[in-house]
């Protein structure tokens, strides 16, 4: 009897462990800050001595994602865990119109500078950041998202992919400005650039949609098949009722 009325729920992560994993999420958040603005500051003054559009977006991608990681920590800086996720929706919002506002900067200069109204120059220190970005950033992204994913929280997801973003563009930046600087390819710079901004508007149009894991809601033990299907489904945790 007690069988048959019995129902195993499953309501995430305890009190003690949102803590940590908030707290956690603070520590990259403010890592991931501090990073990008000497990145944004390097890259924004390489890219302008050397006329380099795809350099000077990859600045201002720092730039974006400083904004979107400094809302993010506006989030976590509530201790109650419903303040944060009441926060969330805005949170999502804020990211999503930074990196749309984004790819419509580069896109523009791109073009530009397709056109013939500019032509890029090799930089050597432009080379050097977005290698070291290329080395730094899929290991913060990476931590974040994990901790994002087993708290529940879809801005923190959508931040850790911003970084990881950010990781794609180093390594299209990097591509086009050694071409650039070794084979005299100028054209290289402003198709990278283009990259960028397609990239941009997929994770931009990710977070205006709250794609990632959300809240673990409570919900009646499924068997073991069920609940191996719902993972595959959409790569996270049964109890995630949105997932990307």
């Amino acid at each position: 009897m007690a069988a048959d009325i019995s129902i195993s729920l499953s309501l995430g992560p305890s009190p003690a462990r949102r803590d940590v994993l908030a707290r956690r999420i603070r520590l990259l958040v403010a890592a991931t800050i501090t990073y990008n603005v000497i990145e944004a500051v390097v890259a924004i003054t390489a890219g302008t001595l050397s006329s380099s559009t795809a350099l000077i977006g990859f600045g201002l991608d720092s730039v974006i994602e400083v904004s979107s990681a400094t809302a993010v920590a506006w989030q976590f800086s509530a201790r109650d865990h419903a303040v944060r996720e009441a926060r969330e929706h805005r949170t999502l919002r804020i990211i999503a119109v930074s990196v749309f506002a984004l790819a419509a900067y580069v896109s523009f200069d791109a073009v530009r500078a397709l056109t013939g109204t500019g032509e890029a120059e090799r930089s050597i220190p432009g080379i050097a950041i977005a290698a070291l970005s290329l080395a730094v950033m899929p290991f913060l992204s990476a931590a974040q998202r994990k901790a994002g994913r087993e708290l529940g929280s879809a801005s923190a997801v959508a931040d850790s992919k911003q970084t990881l973003l950010c990781t794609y563009l180093s390594a299209v930046l990097l591509l086009g400005l050694v071409l650039n600087a070794t084979l005299g390819w100028s054209w290289a710079d402003p198709i990278a650039a283009l990259v960028i901004a397609t990239i941009a508007v997929k994770e931009g149009r990710d977070a205006w949609q709250g794609k990632g894991c959300c809240a673990p809601t409570a919900h009646a033990a499924a068997p073991a098949g069920a609940a191996a299907a719902a993972a595959d489904a959409c790569g996270c945790k049964p109890g995630c009722t949105s997932c990307s």
